[in-house]
């Protein structure tokens, strides 16, 4: 069985994401699994001021799970985000982010959502 087109231009989308941040230095595939219905991928992320972005996306016809988690230098947590069904009282739900305020509604939900963050954050990047 092969993947669709469409499926692997997005695919290829997310690396030319990568490629093109402004706050990306570089990148290393962990893990990366296709099937006919969905994929599987692990990043590590080394940011332009040395932070790490940590990523896992599961997608399937059915479903879709993922984590964010942006640390420093230190490994200290700035903010994880993800879709753990958990917290259904946020108006977000299941999206949401851990801050040092703590659980947090979240609409960021893509790698490229959270690309955008950190870059508003880190304007001189």
């Amino acid at each position: 069985m092969t993947l669709s087109k469409e499926y692997m231009s997005c695919k290829v989308e997310i690396f030319s994401l990568l490629d093109n941040s402004l706050v990306v230095s570089s990148y290393r595939i962990t893990d990366f699994k296709t099937w006919n219905t969905g994929s599987y991928i692990k990043l590590e992320i080394v940011m332009k001021k040395g932070d790490l972005l940590y990523v896992r996306e599961y997608n399937d016809e059915k479903e879709r799970k993922y984590s964010f988690h942006w640390q420093d230098k230190q490994d200290s947590l700035i903010i994880r985000w993800d879709n753990a069904p958990h917290h259904n009282n946020l108006g977000t739900f299941p999206h949401h982010k851990h801050t040092a305020n703590g659980i947090e509604e979240s609409n960021e939900i893509s790698l490229e959502d959270i690309l955008r963050y950190i870059e508003k954050l880190s304007p001189d990047c």
